[in-house]
């Protein structure tokens, strides 16, 4: 059935749709005619309210879930609510210096991205994500470790402070000699590189044989930056925080969404896909339940907004999860302000 445009609902059936929409939203539960009808300002009687939502649903906008008179809306019925009738709630001071707060704070960019999803996350009451290119980090230190005859722990510093560790396979005859030698000139040389600008630096020394290591160390060198080269990639960096906000009062009634809800999000090439997705366009992209594939199961929306530098370039896609009564009115503006915020700390 196709949703009819907003323009041709009556006055009285937009009034009795938004405020049974709104109230769904903040409570969770069916609406009836009763409770609509002592909202102030209507003045209709409970009949005439049961007819008007008797409409409403023979037009795909509502569903009654049981027998009772209450009524909610369907996912076309929040898409007539979302673009044609919700007006957008912005966020307070508080909540705004909340995700500043968050977004400034010290250490890898990847932290910083942490706690700004984390605080989406508890300001929407939603699951926050936020997905970014893999950033190459510029290199301060290098290191190995020993953990066999046959293996080490190749340890890279970047100058943010991260630390990242990969296990690679030493070359026959690498002694503890070597492997310092070989930590030693890494940290000399490429400091201040990135990873493939250390790779290409590395590859044109040995290639003028102006590296000065043995045999086995070079060998080493080579592949312990081949390894971190291929590992990190150009793969985007997908992080998820506030699952737990999944589970409140309302959805403990209904623990099969939940935990169809949570396995998707367990997901993370899907996720990441769909988010890929909102990188189009300047808008706000709002996914209500079965309108993405991914979430259909579950029955939940997301909302999804692209992080632009001031050159215009996407350098991110930052957005919320949560169930399909989620109040977009205030959460839009929210995911649209720390999409404003990762645009400053991105650039």
């Amino acid at each position: 059935m196709t949703t009819p445009p907003i323009h041709e609902l009556t006055d009285r059936a937009r009034d009795v749709f938004r405020i049974l929409v709104e109230s769904y939203i903040d409570s969770g539960a069916p609406v009836g005619s009763r409770t609509i009808s002592k909202i102030s300002g209507l003045n209709l009687s409970p009949a005439s309210i049961r007819n008007v939502m008797q409409d409403l649903e023979e037009l795909g906008l509502l569903a009654a879930p049981h027998t009772s008179a209450g009524r909610m809306p369907t996912e076309s019925g929040l898409r007539l609510f979302v673009d044609g009738m919700m007006q957008a709630s912005e966020p307070s001071a508080q909540e705004r210096a909340a995700i500043e707060a968050r977004a400034g704070s010290t250490g890898p960019i990847e932290e910083a991205l942490a706690n700004t999803t984390l605080a989406l996350s508890g300001l929407s009451a939603c699951a926050g994500m936020v997905l970014v290119p893999k950033r190459e980090p510029v290199l301060r230190q290098f290191g190995f470790v020993p953990l066999a005859e046959d293996r080490a722990l190749a340890v890279l510093v970047g100058s943010d402070g991260s630390v990242e560790n990969r296990v690679v396979d030493l070359p026959p005859g690498m002694d503890p000699a070597s492997l310092q030698q070989a930590a030693n000139y890494l940290s000399a040389t490429l400091s201040g590189l990135t990873l493939s600008e250390a790779r290409a630096r590395i590859e044109r020394e040995i290639r003028e044989e102006r590296a000065a290591l043995d045999g086995a160390a070079r060998t080493l060198v080579e592949r312990g930056l081949a390894v971190w080269s291929e590992d990190s990639g150009h793969r985007p960096v997908l992080i998820v925080r506030g699952q737990a906000q999944l589970i409140d009062a309302a959805a403990a009634e209904d623990l099969d969404r939940v935990r169809q809800l949570l396995d998707e999000l367990e997901g993370k090439e899907e996720l990441a896909r769909l988010l890929d997705s909102a990188r189009e366009g300047e808008a706000t992209r709002i996914f209500i339940g079965s309108e993405n594939k991914l979430f259909a199961l579950s029955g939940s929306s997301v909302i999804a907004k692209p992080v632009r530098a001031l050159d215009g370039r996407v350098v991110g896609v930052v957005g919320v999860i949560g169930p399909t009564r989620l109040n977009y009115a205030r959460v839009v503006p929210m995911v649209d302000f720390t999409a404003a915020t990762l645009a400053r700390l991105l650039a």
